[in-house]
């Protein structure tokens, strides 16, 4: 089946958070959303029928979690990433951030302190301190634009690397015990690659540092690019991490809530599920059993493959219209993803002008770079999963703006 990702869904009166948040956010309405990270594509239609099919049992009582969830998710995770999860290993969490607020407060003893890797998706700063945990800084490395266009490569490189001596020094602090990654990298759509992966392991494994890996982009790899589940690359990496990951971005089901947990080890499991029992965090609701089973299909990969594709297109698209309209704009060509990092530091502009040339000239809403934290400056967040006449129409009204 060819599914039309041009098509254009009307969300006026759905209640999406992208549009109807638009006044409290940017200050207006009048804006072309491209900030929160869904999708405008329409939800596959296999994963809706599969509700409608329950629907039409009008009983919604409580519900027992089949098997045929966990084995889903075990087929799907070995099947595209060769990862093998035992069953034990997974539970249900009601959101991948609810599950971050949920590890922060079952696993961190007063005092103990969280490390971050900015310029990084916001949460990751915002709630371990709503929490009453301080949170402690390893940014990124940059690389100057100018390095990364003299790299002769099929692919432009991405523009950050790790800092492993500041993560190593962070570590060997008894305070710092918690480390959450982003895997793949939000906002840049780093796809981390093994080595990397295993040194952080490494690290942490030795500091006795809990790693969360975040994977909610694992399925969305573009270009060639491989992810590769933290916890796949050492014995050590499974002994110290907690993955969360969920089918919402890539099959743009956020709204229904079908995130899950995996820790292979036995101690950590055992305190943390046994928490997350303890106060029935552990328990789907019967639409996300639903829609993750439709999800995790052949069919369901056969959809993955021809968004991605689509999605690629959208990236190209942005890199030809920067380079031919807006040539002070440099977009990171994301490694896994549907955000694109934009450079806008060639504009010259101070924070406050970046935002007005967006949000009141251009009228668009993107996520600002600075909310990601050190490194973020000068950037804006751009998420391209929409139909691509709406994409063209917004980089015309920047172009415009300009």
């Amino acid at each position: 089946m060819l599914y039309d990702f041009n098509r254009i869904i009307d969300r006026t009166g759905s209640g999406s958070y992208k549009y109807c948040r638009l006044r409290e956010n940017f200050g207006r309405t009048d804006l072309l959303p491209l900030w929160v990270a869904d999708m405008d594509f329409e939800t596959p239609p296999f994963i809706t029928e599969a509700m409608r099919r329950r629907l039409d049992h009008s009983l919604f009582g409580y519900t027992i979690t089949p098997d045929e969830l966990w084995q889903s998710i075990q087929r799907w995770l070995l099947d595209r990433h060769g990862w093998h999860v035992e069953q034990d290993w997974l539970t249900f969490i009601p959101g991948i951030v609810k599950g971050i607020g949920m590890v922060v407060n079952c696993m961190l003893k007063p005092g103990e302190r969280v490390i971050i890797q900015p310029p990084v998706y916001h949460p990751f700063r915002l709630v371990p301190q709503d929490n009453g945990v301080e949170v402690v800084m390893n940014p990124l490395i940059p690389h100057p634009v100018e390095e990364l266009s003299s790299q002769p490569s099929t692919l432009p490189p991405h523009p950050y690397t790790m800092d492993f001596e500041g993560l190593e020094a962070l570590a060997r602090d008894p305070r710092n015990r918690l480390l959450i990654l982003s895997n793949p990298h939000n906002p840049v759509g780093i796809v981390w690659d093994r080595d990397t992966l295993a040194r952080v392991a490494d690290i942490c494994s030795r500091n006795d540092v809990l790693v969360i890996s975040d994977e909610i982009h694992a399925d969305m790899a573009l270009f060639g690019h491989r992810h590769v589940p933290f916890a796949s690359v050492s014995e050590a990496a499974a002994q110290c991490s907690i993955t969360f990951g969920a089918p919402s971005k890539t099959f743009n089901i956020a709204g229904i809530v079908s995130s899950y947990a995996i820790v292979p080890n036995t101690q950590i499991r055992e305190r943390f599920y046994g928490w997350l029992c303890a106060n029935e965090f552990n328990e789907p609701t019967i639409f996300s059993i639903i829609a993750t089973i439709a999800a995790f299909t052949p069919e369901g990969d056969d959809w993955r493959r021809q968004m991605l594709a689509y999605v690629e297109d959208n990236v190209r698209f942005v890199e030809d219209f920067c380079t031919r309209h807006l040539p002070q704009i440099h977009p990171v060509r994301p490694e896994a993803s549907f955000l694109v990092w934009l450079d806008c530091r060639d504009l010259g502009l101070s924070h406050d002008a970046l935002l007005d040339l967006f949000i009141n000239r251009a009228h668009l809403a993107l996520n600002d770079g600075a909310t990601f934290g050190p490194g973020g400056d000068g950037f804006m967040r751009l998420n391209i999963a929409l139909p691509r006449p709406v994409l063209a129409q917004a980089l015309q009204q920047l172009a415009e703006a300009l």
